[in-house]
């Protein structure tokens, strides 16, 4: 602290000669007072140029060396040395304790790496030299927040994505503005689109939430359907160019001919190339048809293959017949009188029937026709 000393009459005693102003040398108050002012405010500019000058180039370093060199450090008394507490600090200074305090622990870890002093070396109205600005957002969290666990990570996140803390943090604590941005922007409802994808993958509970409010909302549950058609038919095309095969109607894989690969090749460049906004959904439907319909016609030109197709579907169809008849059962039935209809029987006679028929045209077919070993009449030859 400064004290001001009251000078003692020798000092103030003039040592020469002092001109005093007659009245012809005297100067008019209104000519004397005009360069006072202007020197007056000519000082006053050039204080605010230097303090502006000092904060842009240290940033908050400024204000938090007026902490650093003021405030007490924790477990020091107010015997021990004349600084004062936080507290004491932000009634002087006007603001909470909880700002002067944020300051207070950006200059203890900035001192714990060692770029600043340490509290205990600084005395009031010490100056030294401070770091560069930019590296003031490292070790300040402008909001209360940062200092929580949900903060820390909030802020961890924003640092990786190479945007200031206090950004990622103001917007966390105004979820109500962050859904208005989203709503009426659609470049924010994108960037959070992108986020919940990253975050779905770690975040379980999320992506169930998620589902659900798909299922439950008709809208989002026909498009996601229709995405997930494009995106078997894309599949399917991706695959003969990358694989060199292709799944047959009837469900078998057989090579793709360099015809079809290059038809299938060309139609999946033309999906690729599409922008990320841009639908895929008609684009994949012609490319499905399209290489739908060359296999169709390689399956028809080719007659071993063409068998091979009939079968394969006869045992697809026969599969799934014996699939839903084994789930016609009346084990759940307590009483059959209560679900009986003649309808019933008759169908299941009708069942039956073509069962039956389909299984003499298959044992037909699997026997050979029997030559003719009978013994021949003597005389029927003669008489030829």
């Amino acid at each position: 602290m400064t004290v001001a000393i009251a000078p003692t009459e020798e000092a103030t005693a003039p040592t020469e000669e002092v001109a005093v102003p007659t009245e012809e040398t005297s100067v008019p108050a209104e000519e004397t007072a005009a360069p006072a002012a202007e020197a007056g405010t000519a000082d006053l500019v050039a204080e605010d140029a230097r303090v502006f000058g000092a904060y842009a180039r240290t940033g908050g370093w400024t204000f938090a060396l007026k902490v650093a060199r003021s405030v007490r450090p924790g477990g020091q008394s107010s015997g021990e040395t004349p600084k004062v507490s936080a507290k004491e600090f932000s009634e002087l200074a006007g603001c909470s304790a909880d700002r002067v305090m944020r300051y207070y622990k950006a200059w203890d870890k900035a001192a714990d790496d060692g770029l600043v002093p340490h509290f205990e070396v600084l005395e009031p109205g010490q100056d030294i030299e401070l770091p560069d600005a930019d590296v003031w957002l490292s070790y300040y969290a402008s909001r209360s927040s940062a200092s929580t666990p949900r903060g820390e990570a909030i802020s961890e996140a924003a640092e990786a994505e190479g945007i200031r803390p206090t950004k990622a943090l103001e917007v966390a604590e105004n979820p109500t503005a962050l859904r208005a941005a989203i709503l009426a922007d659609p470049g924010t409802a994108e960037a959070a689109r992108k986020a919940l994808m990253d975050r779905i993958e770690e975040d379980p509970a999320l992506r169930t939430e998620l589902v659900r409010d798909i299922v439950r909302t008709d809208d989002l549950k026909k498009a996601v359907s229709a995405e997930a058609k494009a995106g078997d038919r894309v599949d399917y095309v991706r695959q003969i160019v990358e694989k060199g095969q292709v799944k047959t109607p009837a469900g078998q894989m057989i090579d793709a001919s360099p015809e079809l690969r290059e038809e299938a090749e060309r139609h999946l460049s033309l999906i690729d190339e599409l922008d990320d906004g841009e639908e895929s959904g008609e684009w994949a439907r012609e490319a499905y048809d399209t290489v739908r319909d060359l296999v169709a016609q390689t399956v028809q030109s080719d007659p071993q293959l063409r068998v091979q197709e009939r079968r394969a579907k006869f045992y697809s169809s026969l599969q799934k017949a014996t699939k839903v008849f084994e789930e016609l059962t009346f084990d759940d039935v307590d009483d059959i009188d209560d679900i009986y209809e003649d309808d019933m029987v008759k169908r299941l006679e009708d069942l039956q029937q073509a069962i039956g028929a389909c299984i003499t045209a298959l044992q037909t077919a699997t026997v050979p026709p029997v030559a003719d070993t009978a013994p021949r009449d003597s005389s029927t030859e003669t008489a030829s």
